[in-house]
């Protein structure tokens, strides 16, 4: 029998997230947004909750939660502000979850653990100045040398670039290969900060998501012990797809977030704005903009959790996970410009939440997968011309040993 209540555990989550966010980041994030500043503080608090080792095993220092909790925290972050997701996304979903999977017992202990612990925060590595959508086309190399690797190339719009102490980054570790773009020549590689030849800088001229930080980094003839080797050689690319199953369920439960905070400002404007002598909400076409938030909300909130229920029980997602992300990105896209509309003149200033949602939402729908990329995928299942094949690493986080 299907039962969509949460557990008591998943209610405390919620709860606890939604009240720190709104006391602890909501009062503040304006300014935050307006200054175009991260603030690292943050990172701390979101350690203390736990949220940075969530899903993580208590044995690997994190909190062991399910995937559930996972994306409820996202869900609630992201109805603060995008920012806050973000951090889950990279740190949580894209590096130390495909750390846990793929990681050696040497790499979880060096790594994993002080990340689930927030004592070290990291990020993830694979699009660049010319391959975004196109994996393949990253130009990254890592030459064998001895026992290290030598990596050179760039990373751009990597989140938490100038923030995070460790990067899960991908590159060419076979030239050959490389040059017939087989993806069974890439590989995957921890690389720390502190590694000579790597820097990075922040990317001043974006123009959303403005409280987070999001830059690029660069390596120049960076030396990367063999033992920083993630999975096999030439497991790049199939640790990179299993890293963005867990990444893009967090933009998808964000995104359900997104959709709820246009609502709820878009409720709130129309029973306090009138025009014609009556409140806005009692105009017909008010109603149905607000009815359509509502049927985006429920239907990807279902849409997330459907996944999330399929990670717990170890089974292969990606055809859900990714149907999640592409429905309630799109469908936050449509909210927010909605609630800007709702608002008339006044979701044109920055006095109201809207515009910043509006800003926010649009990077969603671009990253981790494309609207355009998802569709392909969608219908590419349909069509029986994608057939996944479970893999190792399907098995509830906290379950792996």
């Amino acid at each position: 029998m299907l039962n969509f209540d949460l557990t008591e555990e998943q209610r405390l989550l919620e709860q606890s997230v939604r009240e720190w966010a709104g006391r602890e980041v909501a009062p503040r994030i304006r300014e935050l947004d307006r200054a175009h500043t991260f603030d690292r503080g943050i990172l701390p608090q979101m350690a203390e909750l736990g949220l940075l080792g969530i899903s993580v095993p208590t044995q690997y220092g994190g909190a062991g939660m399910d995937y559930i909790c996972l994306g409820l925290a996202s869900e609630e972050l992201e109805y603060v502000d995008t920012s806050l997701r973000v951090i889950m996304s990279v740190h949580v979903g894209l590096n130390s979850l495909t750390l846990l999977s793929w990681g050696t017992e040497d790499q979880k202990q060096r790594y994993l653990v002080p990340q689930a612990q927030g004592k070290k925060i990291a990020t993830y590595g694979l699009t660049e100045p010319s391959a975004g959508s196109d994996a393949r086309g990253i130009q990254t190399v890592a030459i064998k040398k001895g026992d290290r690797y030598e990596l050179t190339g760039e990373k751009m719009w990597i989140s938490l670039a100038d923030v995070a102490d460790n990067f899960l980054v991908f590159a060419w570790s076979d030239l050959e290969k490389k040059k017939q773009r087989d993806p069974s020549g890439m590989s995957a590689f921890i690389v720390e900060r502190s590694f000579k030849g790597f820097s990075s800088g922040t990317l001043t001229e974006k123009w959303g998501i403005l409280a987070g930080n999001t830059g690029f980094f660069k390596m120049d003839c960076v030396e990367v012990p063999a033992e920083n080797l993630v999975g096999e050689e030439g497991e790049g690319f199939k640790i990179a797809m299993f890293a963005l199953d867990q990444g893009r369920y967090t933009v998808a439960a964000g995104a359900t977030g997104l959709i709820r905070a246009c609502r709820d400002a878009s409720v709130n404007y129309a029973r306090q704005r009138k025009t014609f002598g009556v409140e806005i909400g009692s105009h017909q076409l008010i109603k149905e903009l607000i009815a359509q938030m509502e049927s985006d909300y429920q239907a990807s909130r279902l849409l997330w959790q459907r996944a999330g229920w399929l990670k717990n029980d170890g089974r292969r997602n990606t055809r859900e996970t990714g149907l999640a992300k592409w429905f309630s990105t799109v469908a936050s896209e449509r909210a927010a410009g909605d609630a800007v509309q709702i608002h008339g003149a006044n979701g044109y200033s920055d006095e109201y939440p809207v515009g910043r949602f509006y800003r926010n939402c649009k990077g969603a729908v671009i990253y981790e997968g494309t609207r355009e990329i998802h569709k392909i995928m969608q219908a590419d299942y349909l069509l029986g011309y994608r057939n996944d094949k479970p893999t190792r690493c399907d098995l509830p986080a906290w379950e792996i040993r």
